[in-house]
């Protein structure tokens, strides 16, 4: 295909609208409503008499997108790479890798991580959140896994080649994937990362649970939920900056062929900013698809 867009929000959408209407072929990956449906009522936004839900909103959107023949596929965006011949850009979800020659990331800005004592502190000194981007730094170690969805199992599994020992911390829930014996499952409450000094330096020593258990553990990677824009960002080598992506006036990031609209890129949080910046990442990436 020539653009594949995450998101089926305003970002998402009149991004897919705008790169459609410039003769491009645009999918739509959607793992289902975002924060738009989220909100009660919406009346600050041009074109609108009356208050609409933001529900309505958004299916209206979707179905103006659908009119135009913008193709739309469910899924979950759990990775994102370079293509085999370096030609365009792979997103794989846990069921199939889709390729594009252009990607549009619109899947807004969520980063969840527990409320655990010692997380923050020490990101950056063991914590991590991105395994594809840390992995290597935790050769024959053991490592901890924050998570029990596709997001989470994805990470992991990146992490089984290179890791001793590899566990996935659920804090309390139960797994919602099949996880393979390769991989140690901890469904405890979770109390703290725990911590020692190395060299001068604080790194990640252990994860604590509520019942009083200790498990060593030299790396934790958090990956609760499902991975938004900057997650998967990160995972390419896009350009990070205060939980926001770097984009220039085209929405482009340093990543050829790869663009980012919406919450991820910073600013204005409302619905306004996220559908111009859609307007200018479909626009942009059309461009790219014709010059290459």
């Amino acid at each position: 295909m020539d653009i594949l867009v995450i998101g089926s929000g305003p970002a998402g959408i009149s991004a897919a609208l705008y790169a459609k209407r410039a003769g491009a072929e645009v999918t739509v990956l959607s793992r289902g409503s975002g924060a738009l449906a989220k909100a009660e009522k919406i009346e600050n936004y041009y074109g609108l008499a009356e208050p609409v839900s933001g529900a309505e909103l958004e299916q209206n959107g979707i179905a103006g997108a659908k009119r135009l023949g913008v193709q739309f596929a469910e899924g979950e965006a759990v990775g994102l790479a370079l293509n085999d011949d370096f030609t365009g850009l792979r997103v794989q979800t846990p069921a199939q890798a889709l390729e594009a020659k252009a990607v549009i990331l619109a899947a807004g800005s969520t980063r969840l991580a527990p409320n655990l004592p010692g997380l923050k502190a020490l990101e950056g000194k063991g914590v991590s959140y991105c395994a594809i981007c840390d992995a290597f730094f935790y050769r024959k170690k053991a490592v901890a896994v924050l998570g029990e969805g596709e997001y989470a199992l994805h990470e992991a599994e990146i992490l089984l080649p290179h890791a001793s020992k590899v566990m996935l911390f659920t804090n309390g829930k139960e797994p919602a994937v099949t996880v393979p014996e390769t991989i140690e499952v901890h469904t405890e409450k979770l109390a703290a990362v725990e911590s020692e000094t190395v060299n001068g330096m604080e790194r990640v020593s252990a994860l604590r649970s509520e019942d009083g258990t200790v498990t060593p553990v030299q790396g934790v990677f958090v990956a609760l939920g499902t991975a938004g824009s900057v997650d998967l960002a990160r995972k390419i080598g896009a350009g990070v900056e205060n939980n926001r992506i770097v984009v220039d006036a085209q929405m482009a990031t340093n990543v050829p062929g790869l663009y980012a609209a919406g919450d991820c890129t910073g600013g204005l949080l409302q619905v306004v900013k996220a559908a111009y910046e859609g307007a200018l990442a479909g626009l942009a990436a059309a461009k790219y698809v014709r010059k290459g």
